[in-house]
């Protein structure tokens, strides 16, 4: 009887109440139907969203005690990259997060072929914070902040005062940190802007995929080479957006397009006098000493990390001083733990980490849960502002999801989110339906060791 009103003790009225009211106030908000040791995975399923902003699938992990966990694969990654993990799951304890994720590791890897097994790490927290009632920050060690930094962009322009007047709204709206695309794109049509144009007739499309084409070669191998009049065309534009926005807002640039390192170079040089917070992917990932060659060349901070597998591939690019940021995406790096590592190496090493992020309130919370536990942590990007109705695709989380700039902390269990069964059904792609069931998934015909 005593525990039946526990409920309704007051802060003041506890320390004169009886004993066991005490320890009934105390745990009236942990979960009594989650007996941990007996937890079992006993099924995942997938739902498939449109344009957030772009395609994502979200997965569900179901277990014997009615707990799910969510997560996110990585934007325009397939989604069997994570069903394949399912025939790998079934039976185990969702608790043992770390262990399951060596486990899966393996399959794996760079780019969206990352994102499988990072969306289950992440569904993995979500459980484990909602059997033991406590968010994933938490079990993370806590956290260093109660609002996370959002960086944001805006719909490029060939017109840098049409450019120039987004990112300033961007700042009337509160982000105190901005990114601009700065494609070459821009400027192809600028004539003598560019050495060896005609080697790619048409446009320089970046995310041309046709194999052999100029948006699936390289940055070495392009031998695209700016002119010092396609220099001095990338810098008006970028003074032109300085002008209108002005420097109390540190602005980094991204996409500048598939052309050498020495050009690169070149064009950070050109740069420098209007203090680039950064320069992204100058090169792919994996040229760690070209990184190295922009580094010793320029003033103006290197970052790369968005299409990166797992902690190894940073530890060489930090071990070998080749940038000056990191920036993973949880939904590629390996999820929420792998993350956090990464950040942590980082910090060792005086680096500072940024959040890559471009699809839907799933994986953005995730990824607020490790900038909220991870010390060096500086910004999240918010690729979905434009995205109507972004925010309604999950509850639990205070509305607007992004406000003056800054998510706030969710303080739920897990990652403190549930999905809007409606809104989700309006934006999923119906040929995938809505957590469907998938049986031709549950059992595994392969000897996956990787070592004899």
């Amino acid at each position: 009887m005593a525990a039946a009103g526990a409920g309704g003790l007051s802060l003041a009225g506890l320390v004169a109440a009886p004993i066991e009211d005490q320890v009934a106030y105390a745990s009236q908000k942990v979960s009594k139907t989650s007996s941990p040791s007996d937890l079992r995975i006993t099924d995942m399923r997938t739902v498939t969203l449109r344009g957030v902003p772009f395609r994502s699938t979200i997965i569900r992990i179901d277990t014997n005690q009615g707990i799910y966990g969510l997560g996110e694969v990585r934007d325009d990654a397939d989604r069997r990259y994570a069903l394949l993990l399912k025939s790998r799951l079934l039976g185990q304890n969702p608790l043992n997060v770390e262990k399951l994720f060596k486990m899966l590791k393996q399959f794996g890897g760079h780019g969206r072929q990352g994102g499988g097994v990072s969306a289950v790490e992440m569904a993995l927290w979500d459980i484990a914070g909602k059997a033991y009632g406590v968010p994933v920050y938490q079990l993370l060690g806590g956290k260093y902040r109660d609002k996370v930094r959002a960086y944001a962009d805006a719909a490029v322009s060939t017109n840098p005062k049409t450019y120039a007047e987004r990112l300033k709204a961007r700042v009337k709206e509160g982000y105190t940190f901005l990114k601009m695309d700065l494609g070459i794109e821009m400027i192809q049509n600028v004539k003598g802007a560019f050495n060896g144009r005609n080697l790619w007739p048409g446009d320089l499309a970046q995310y041309n995929f046709t194999p052999g084409g100029y948006g699936a070669t390289t940055h070495p191998f392009t031998r695209i080479q700016l002119t010092r009049k396609g220099l001095d065309a990338m810098a008006d534009y970028v003074e032109t957006v300085r002008d209108v926005v002005g420097y109390g807002v540190p602005i980094g640039h991204d996409h500048m397009g598939h052309f050498g390192i020495n050009d690169q170079i070149k064009l950070a040089q050109r740069l420098e006098e209007y203090a680039p917070a950064y320069m992204e992917d100058v090169v792919a990932w994996m040229y760690t000493e070209q990184f190295k060659q922009f580094r010793a060349a320029t003033n103006v901070p290197v970052m790369t990390g968005e299409d990166i597998y797992g902690l190894e591939p940073f530890k060489k690019l930090i071990d070998e001083q080749a940038v000056d940021i990191v920036h993973p995406d949880p939904a590629t790096a390996g999820g929420i733990l792998e993350t956090k590592k990464i950040g942590d190496y980082a910090e060792e090493h005086g680096v500072p980490m940024f959040l890559h992020y471009a699809g839907s309130p799933v994986g953005a919370m995730a990824a607020v849960h490790i900038a909220a536990a991870t010390q060096n942590f500086v910004a999240l990007e918010n690729h979905s502002f434009e995205v109507e109705g972004w925010d309604n695709i999950i509850n639990g989380p205070a509305k607007p999801l992004v406000k003056d700039g800054f998510y706030t902390v969710p303080q739920g269990p897990g990652l403190g989110i549930e999905l809007n069964e409606q809104e989700v059904k309006r934006r999923m792609d119906p040929d995938e339906g809505y957590f469907n069931p998938t049986p031709e998934w549950d059992k595994a015909n392969s000897h996956d060791r990787i070592w004899s």
